[in-house]
This record gives C-alpha cells, structure tokens and sequence, in this order.
C-alpha cells in the first residue's frame, strides 16, 4: 500500500527530489526520485504526471555529452511513471515521443542506430512501448496527422533500423514489438478500436512508410537462422498486419481515383503522403508479390514449426482483407498454405485445414473470379510440370507435390469446372494423370502364378466371402512412385474432380483416352471407377459442399457406359497366358521307372506363329482385367440396390473372370463379387448365385453351343459350382446332360473343355455329397460289423463252425494267390458276382434307384472309360482327376461302383504300365482312391496286372536314386518313386493282399530303407512296413530281424534248438538306423 495516497503529501514528497535532480542530474538522484516514487499511489502520480516528468525530461535535454548510464536510468524511471499515469494531452505525448525517439537517434550523417549499449537500447524502446500504452485513445490518434508524417517516419525508421542491424535477439523482438504498436496493430485488447475512417486515416499514412517497411521485414524474415525463431514469428505478423491494413481491400474501394488538393501552408506536408490510388495499389501490389514469393519459400521449409504457423496466419490475413488487391500473389501463398496441410507438425496441420475451411466456407475462391483463375493457372503449371517431378523427386517431393495439386483442387471446390471447360487445362490435367499412374508391368510373377480347380474345391464359401474382403482391393505397382501414399493422393485427386466437375464431361474425356491407345486403358480405367466413386460421394474429402447434387439417373447413366465398354470383348477378353498345358509332355520328358508306351505322341497346340505376345503384353493384359473388374466392384457399391438391375449385363462376365487361372484375376473377380452381394444385399456369394441362376445357366447353354465360347461357359459354371450348394444341382442338371451329349459326339476336338466342366461338376459333389454320403457309408459299416460281433458272441462257438473257418481260410487264400483247379472255375467265380452287380440286375438285388447326383458320377464315370485312352496327355490326366472324383461320389453305391470298377480297369492298368510318367503318377492316385472305396475287390487284378509292374519299377530304380543327388529330389522319376512308396503300404492294407504278394512288396521295400537313399523315401519305405505290421506283423518282423536283429533269442530248454536269424551278429550298415526303428514301433504296437 502507498505511502501518500494525496497529490499535496505526494508533492511534499518528491518536490525535493525533484528539485534535486534539475540541479544536478546524476545517477544516484534519479534512482532517489525512483524509490520516493514507489511510495505514491497512482492517482496521486496521474496529477503529479508532468511535475515529475520535468527533471527527467530536462535531463535528456541538457546540451552536451551525457553518460549512457544516466540515460538509461532516466528512461527507465521515465517508463515506470508512464506505467502508472496516463497521458492525457497530445502536446506532451508527441514532445515525449519525440525526446525518446532522439536517444536512439545516430550522429549526423549516419544511416545506422547510434552506437550505444545494449540496455539503453533496449529502455527506450521498452520506454516507447510503455508510452503507446499510457495515451488514451483520442489523445492517441494526434500522433496519427499528417503533419506528424516526419516523426513517425522517424521512429519507424529507428525501430527498423534496430530490428535489422542489431544481433541481440531481446532488442530484435522488442523494436518488432515497437513498432507493431506504433503501425496500431498491437497484440493486446486495451487499445480502443479504430472506426472506419479512422483505420482509412492510418492506411494513407503508413502506406508511405509500407516500402521500408515491407523491404526490411522481409530482410529480417529471410536473414541468418542463427537469430531464431522469435525475430522471425514477429517480423512475419508485423508485416502481414501492416499490409494488410494499407492494402485493405475495403479501403483501397473508397479511395477516389485523383488526390485531393491540399492548402498551400500543407503542400510540403502533402509530398510525404501517398494517394492509394489505382496506379499505386497496382505498382505496389507487384512489388509485394516479389517480396512475398521470396518470404514465402524461405518460410514454408523454416525448422522451427512456430515460423511455419505464422506463416499460415499471413496467408489467411492477406486472403481475408486483400483478395483483390494481392491477387498476383496468392499464386505463392496459396502454394504454401496447400502445402502445409501435411506438415510435420500437427498444430501447423491443424491450422491450416481450418484456414482452408473458412476459405471454403466463406466461398473467397467461388466469388472471386480473379483468384479462381490464379488457381487454375496454378493448377495448369502444376499438372505441366507433374510428370517431370513424379519422375525425379523422392517420395517425400511427390507427397508434397500432389498435395499442393490436390489443394488446388480443393480451394477451387465447384469452380473446379473453370479447369474442366478448358480444352487445354482439361488436356493437361488427363494427359498428366495418365503418365502418372502407369503401371510397372515387368513382374513375371503376375503371369506365372495361377490357380489350381482343387483349391477351393472343398471350401464353403461363406468362409471365402469372409477372406476376400480382407484384401478387396489389390496392390498395384507403378513406376514412377512405390509410396502408398502417392498412390491414395493420386485417388483423392481423381475422386474431388469426380465430386465437383462435369460427370458427364470426365466421364467421355476419359472413356475417349481409354479408348485412343493401350498404353492410357490401364490408367484411364483407373481414373474413371475413382471419378465415378468422388461422384457419388465415396470416400472423397472436401473442404465445401458442391452446389448441385449428383442425380442418380446421371450416376447410372454414366455407369451404364463404362461397363458395356469395360465388358466389350475387345476389352474383356485379352490374352493373359500362353497356355503351355496344351504341350505334350512326351517329347522333354525321359519316362523313369514305368515302360513307356511307344509313339505317344499326342496333339501340340502351340500360338501360332503370327501372334508375338510378350511377359509385359501379358502382364497388362493382367492388370487391365484387374482395374476393370475393381471397377465393377465400386460401381455396385456406389449404386447399392439399383445395381441389381444391371446384373443381367454384369454377373456373367465377372463369374467368367472369377474362374480364371490367372490367379491375380480370379482373386480380384471374388473380391468384386463380394461387393456386388454386400451393395446388393445378398446373404452370400451362394445367395447371389442362386437368386440369378436361371438367366446364368441359359448363358452357359447357348455358350456351350458356340465352340469360341465354350471355354468361358465352362468358367462360369465352375464359379457357380465352387460357391454355391446342393440347391443348385436341379438347375444345372440339364446344361451338363448337354455336356455329356455333346461329348459323346465330339470326343476328339473339345474333349479338354468339356472335361474342365465336368471336373467342375464332380468337385462340387464331392463337396456336397462326398462327405455326408461317405460318413454314412461308414456308419452303416460299423452298425452292420457290430451287430455280427455281437450275434456271434451270443452262442458257443462249435467244432464244426472252426473246421469251416479253417477251410474256408485255406480257399480264399488259395484264390488270392490265383491257384485255382481249373481255368474255367476261376471265370466261373469270377463273373456271376459281376453279372449280379450289373445295374441291369440291379432290382434284383432290391437296390433302390441312384439319387441324381450319384447317376451323374456314373454318367460321367462311363465317359472316363472312353477317354481314359485319348492321345492327348492332357486329356488323359484330366480324365484321371474326374475318374477320382467319380469313385469318390459313388462310394456308398457299392453294387453300381464295383461294376464300373471292373470295366475302367483295362484302360487303367495301361495307364499305370506303360504311359508317360505325369500319367502314371495321376493313375497310381486313381489306384490309391479305388482301391480305399472298393476294397478287396480289386486285390486279384491288382496282385496279377500292376504289382509285379510297381515293384519291379521300384527294384530298378533304387540304384539309381541311391547314388543321386539333392537335384533328384525334383526329378519325375523321384516323385514316381516317392507316389509309389507312400501308396503301396495303404493299398495291401486295404487290398488284404496275399502272402506272397507282401513278400514281393517287402523285398522291393527293403532296398530303400538304405541310409544312402533320399531321406523323403526311406520315410515313405518305412510308412508301407508300418501298414505291413497291420496285415502280417509275424512275416515282418521276421523279415526285418534277417536284416539286423538287435537281440539273442536263449531256447527255454536245452532240448530245444537255438534260435538263428540271419540278422544276429551283423555289424552296424545303412539300413541298421531304419530297421531298429521299425522293430521298435512293431513292439510298442505289441
């Protein structure tokens, strides 16, 4: 609390102090005068205001040279006196003003700040600040005259000066401060607000100070990093503040376009004024713009992320109240603040996409024709020079570069159609776009991989709809950029054009790219599905609204088009791969193991010779498919129901593509099938399918009939059978019976489709069926065995039952080593069981008719028969694969499969002897399959035509794979070998083979459990002496301990002859490690 509350104790106070210090003006007296000071409360300081600012301003005055210190401490008490009072009258602000300003001033003929210290610099400029401050509002505004021109220009100057020159950052920042008060632009809330006319007043007389000004700052702004950031921050806001108000735009309409006449005592006053005419503001505005574009590049990269925030406010202060005047500059200052919307920094991110949205919002661009065409030629430079730039800038260029082009588009909003209605914007836009987005097409990989029928032929495809929205949408790669990012830009740019331009006028500018030349297809597909997705809206950012909203008839409209030209089959059906399968295999192949069959020779269809297509044509080809069915993808998900009106010219072209075996096709076709049931809101793929079976399965009819066709009908039906359920069956039964027909009169030129459809069909019944059926085959198995166990463990076994058991023992076995009495009673055994089983007979045995899918196994069973001896090799291994599939189907039909068992096993016993190796590896797996569904009756024929084949294939190889290589592991005679072995074990197992018969299996067996063979076929050799421990574990073992016996077998009697085995005493070879395996397995199964 002060000491004197009253100005006359106040007076009484200091008047001796005061006294004192006109007397003799020291240090020590004014810091007297400072400390009596602190006793005096305001209000009694306000009405001592000039009584105690007399001695200090005497004491500036005093002629002569005067210490730094003094000063100093003169100012300072100066400031805190004017800290607490307030100036109240113009005469004595502008003479305080005035004295201050003279203790920085430099010594005549000097340009630059006097050479003073640090602090005295930093007094008076903090003395300055103070006394801006302390005048009231109107007092204030008497600074603000004409004829007060030369002092301020003064001081300006001065504070420039320091601001400039000086290197310590403190007194940068305060003379910027300084001066930031003076021009009236203080930061603070306590200034009155200027009226109109009055900001018109400050305008005319700080436009003559707008050069030193505007040329300083900039030199500050752009100067030594070294200063920091703070000099910077200031100088950026001061200058941007000043110009703002001198090139107001609302105050440069109200200047009349001739000066007015002052009177003559005013004349030389006038000639520092400056007339904001409309010369001036044009000559003006062009050197801003200089200045500008040279701040604006230096600011945009500054480190420090403050200089960067500020330089957002610069460019949202000149755009809100100098969007006419400034309009050649916003050229760079729209550049930057587009170009800052992906700073580093979140706060400048965050500011600078709220100062894009008040552009927006406050529609500047869209009322401003001016400035709408800034951007567009922008924009036009921008797309000229992207090609060259996406060509040579890093990843981190390229972002900026296509978010400064996606800015622009932005800013513009729905003047965007300003671009669009120019030929030549528009011609560069898309010419740009397309050299942008080409695809890098040398990957070899996307034409190799391919898709396998058996992957997905045991799959539901609920779980495939679930696993192909995954990954929707597949990875491209382009060549002139690798960044996702690059790429989701590129997207947004083509989405915002489709949101606010012409759809029509893009829609045909593109579909005429895509159709001038296959080099822009790809590109132009691309552009067009994100130009339809930004239409409807589809994951597009915007800054505004656009002002008419699309029609959805004009949506369709525009769909409609794209799609009749993407599914034309100029454009559909492109070459993908030069489809090698077609190549017999007889001519590279050495056969191995099995005899081959002499002049196997089938047909070759090889490309003709006129067609060139290379890995890069293909690769294309690939991708265009690709872009175009993600494109039908995103056309149903922008139309949503309404698409189901145009499934009709759709669904079949996709299913087509979802059978392809180019794998990168038939992934991207499930995944847009997926879309078309999530817009359309299907269940599932199979509810798709079947909803719109009737018209899909008229569509495989008629194509079925046209050989150029049959192939892609085939493709269709496959997609549909592989997605869809047993339902399904009733429709398609008559397009396969047609099939067969068909078949049957056509085996020699389209056997391979129409095989490629009925392995289609079988598949799906094995999925369908094969399953359900075979479990309950096999619980009717084990009903059937359970209840004869226990019908015989009910009664006594008697001496008769056991003497029949005996000898029916030694007839089976005498027939299952083929002795037989007599030719004649072996065809007599022979065929009456086959002639029951015919299905001629078949009531007879009181078998109920075949359900429908298992008579079509049969049907198609029957063709196998014929085909199972084409001279194709590639017919022939896909008539195994549907042979397999068949047997699979007809399992539980024992009295049907068995019959027709018997009459494919000619045609398949000389497919295992005497075929090419391919083939022989497909029929052992065919052997394996029937040999599991029909059991021992196949044990004689096997026993008699192919095991002496097998194992004497095996027997002459072992040599050679012993001595061999790691190579032949990848070898066809090693997967011959490797088929053999893994096979042979299940097939005596299942067989119920004879004696002899494992005997010839064991001794061929035996040679690869050598410690020198491959090891993938000594663990198969092992697998068959494991399924021979199921069948004769006695004959085994005893056979494995002649090889290597681990133990002494002692008599329990000497009267008993000792136990000799050849195996005992043997010394340790290679097949000892895998030997004393199997005996120990054989007696842990004991």
């Amino acid at each position: 609390m002060a000491v004197f509350d009253t100005p006359q104790e106040a007076f009484g106070a200091l008047r001796p102090v005061c006294v004192q210090l006109t007397r003799a003006q020291t240090v020590e007296n004014v810091a007297r005068l400072q400390a009596h000071l602190a006793a005096v409360s305001a209000s009694a300081l306000q009405e001592l205001q000039e009584y105690v600012l007399f001695p200090l301003r005497f004491a500036l005055k005093v002629p002569g040279p005067k210490q730094e210190r003094l000063v100093q401490s003169v100012v300072q008490c100066i400031s805190s006196v004017l800290a607490a009072t307030c100036v109240k009258k113009q005469e004595l602000l502008q003479e305080l003003f005035s004295e201050l300003c003279t203790c920085l001033s430099p010594p005549s003929g000097s340009g630059r700040p006097a050479p003073l210290s640090e602090e005295l610099k930093l007094a008076v400029i903090q003395a300055l600040h103070t006394l801006m401050h302390s005048a009231y509002g109107d007092v204030i505004l008497s600074l603000y005259q004409p004829s007060t021109l030369p002092l301020l220009g003064f001081a300006v100057s001065l504070l420039l000066g320091l601001a400039e020159h000086e290197k310590a950052k403190q007194i940068k920042i305060s003379a910027l401060k300084c001066l930031q008060v003076l021009v009236l632009q203080c930061d603070c809330q306590e200034h009155r607000h200027l009226d109109e006319d009055e900001a018109q007043q400050c305008g005319d007389l700080f436009a003559s100070f707008l050069p030193g000004i505007s040329i300083t700052l900039s030199r500050v702004i752009t100067g030594d990093i070294k200063q920091g950031h703070k000099p910077t921050v200031s100088a950026i806001r001061l200058f941007y503040l000043i110009v703002g108000l001198v090139m107001a735009d609302a105050q440069l309409a109200r200047i009349p376009k001739n000066k007015e006449k002052l009177p003559a005592e005013q004349s030389r006053i006038s000639e520092l004024t400056v007339h904001r005419g409309p010369d001036w503001s044009k000559s003006t505005a062009e050197k801003l713009s200089l200045l500008l574009h040279k701040m604006v590049e230096f600011s945009s990269v500054h480190p420090h992320w403050k200089v960067r925030l500020e330089l957002v406010e610069l460019v949202h202060h000149l755009l809100r109240n100098c969007s006419q005047s400034l309009v050649d500059s916003f050229s760079h200052l729209l550049k930057a603040l587009v170009g800052l919307v992906n700073d580093e920094n979140s706060e400048v991110q965050s500011r600078c996409n709220e100062v894009l949205q008040g552009i927006a919002e406050q529609r500047i661009v869209a009322q401003n024709r001016a400035l709408a065409d800034v951007l567009s030629e922008n924009l036009h430079s921008l797309a000229t020079a992207l090609p060259r730039l996406m060509n040579s800038q890093d990843d981190t260029g390229k972002v900026s570069t296509l978010s400064l082009f996606l800015g622009y588009l932005k800013l513009l909003g729905p003047k965007i159609n300003i671009v669009l209605n120019s030929i030549s914007h528009l011609h560069r836009l898309s010419k740009a776009l397309m050299q942008v987005l080409e695809l890098d097409v040398t990957d070899v990989k996307i034409v190799e991989d391919r898709r396998w029928g058996c992957e997905s032929t045991c799959r539901p495809s609920g779980s495939l709809q679930h696993g192909v929205q995954k990954g929707r949408c597949q990875k491209k790669y382009f060549r002139f950029f690798t960044e996702e990012k690059v790429f989701q830009l590129l997207q947004q740019v083509c989405r915002v054009l489709g949101y606010y331009g012409n759809l029509y006028l893009l829609v045909d500018h593109f579909m005429g790219l895509y159709g001038e030349s296959g080099m822009y297809r790809k590109q132009a597909a691309m552009v067009l599905n994100e130009l339809i997705a930004g239409a409807a809206g589809v994951g597009v950012d915007v800054l505004q609204e656009r002002e008419v909203s699309l029609n959805t008839d004009d949506l369709k409209g525009s769909i409609t088009s794209i799609l009749d030209e993407y599914t034309d089959q100029a454009n559909w059906y492109l070459i993908t791969s030069i489809d090698t399968e077609e190549i017999s295999h007889e001519h590279s192949v050495q056969h191995s193991g099995l005899t081959a069959r002499p002049g196997a020779c089938s047909s070759i269809l090889l490309p003709s010779p006129e067609l060139h297509v290379t890995t890069r044509t293909m690769n294309s080809n690939i991708w265009q498919i690709c872009i175009q069915l993600e494109g039908v993808g995103c056309f149903a998900a922008v139309l949503g129901k309404e698409f189901r009106l145009l499934l009709l010219s759709a669904l079949y072209p996709v299913l087509e593509k979802a059978g392809d075996k180019t794998l990168l096709i038939s992934e991207t076709a499930l995944g847009t099938l997926v879309d078309i049931c999530e817009a359309c809101s299907y269940d599932s793929l199979q509810c798709l399918i079947n909803e719109n079976s009737d018209y899909l399965v008229n569509g495989i009819s008629l194509n079925l009939r046209q050989l150029a066709h049959q192939a892609r009908a085939s493709q269709v039906l496959d997609t549909m059978l592989r997605h869809s359920d047993a339902s399904l069956l009733p429709l398609v039964e008559d397009v396969i019976q047609d099939v067969l027909s068909t078949l049957d009169q056509s085996y020699n030129n389209q056997a391979s489709t129409f095989l490629r459809v009925l392995h289609s069909v079988m598949a799906a019944l094995v999925q369908w069926f094969g399953s359900s059926c075979g479990e309950k085959h096999r619980q009717r198995q084990t009903a059937e065995w359970q209840s004869r166990t226990l019908s015989q463990g009910q009664h006594m076994v008697t001496r008769q039952e056991v003497e029949r058991f005996f000898l029916d023992y030694v007839r089976q076995k005498q027939i299952a080593e083929g002795n037989f009495p007599d030719a004649g009673d072996e065809e007599a055994d022979e065929i009456p069981p086959l002639a029951k089983l015919e299905p001629n007979d078949s009531a007879t045995e009181g078998e109920t008719s075949l359900p429908s899918h298992a008579q079509l196994a049969k049907d198609v069973m029957e063709r196998c028969i014929h085909l199972l001896s084409d001279g194709n090799l590639r017919v022939r291994l896909k008539v195994l694969d549907v042979l397999e599939l068949c047997v699979t189907v007809l399992h539980p039909h024992g009295n049907h499969l068995l019959p027709m068992a018997h009459r494919v096993w000619p045609a398949l016993v000389t497919r295992l002897i005497s075929d090419d190796p391919l083939a022989v590896l497909r029929a052992f797996k065919v052997l394996c399959t029937l040999a599991q569904k029909c059991g021992d009756f196949l044990r004689q024929r096997f026993s008699k035509d192919v095991l002496p084949k097998l194992t004497g294939s095996l027997l002459s190889q072992a040599p050679a794979s012993a001595r061999a290589g790691p190579v032949y592991n990848h070898t066809l005679a090693f997967k011959l070998q490797l088929a053999v072995l893994q096979g042979l074990g299940s097939l005596c197992e299942k067989l119920d083979m004879g004696e002899s018969d494992l005997n010839k299996v064991a001794d061929a067996c035996l040679i690869y459990l050598s410690a020198k063979q491959p090891m993938k076929l000594q663990e198969a050799a092992q697998s068959v002496f494991l399924h021979l421990m199921h069948v004769d574990p006695d004959s085994t073992w005893l056979l494995l301990n002649e090889v290597c016996c681990p133990h002494q077998y002692e008599p329990p009697h000497t009267s008993l002859r000792p136990v000799k085995l050849s195996g005992m005493g043997r010394q340790r070879n290679e097949f000892t490690d895998n030997v004393l395996l199997l005996l120990e397995r054989l007696q842990q199964r004991e």
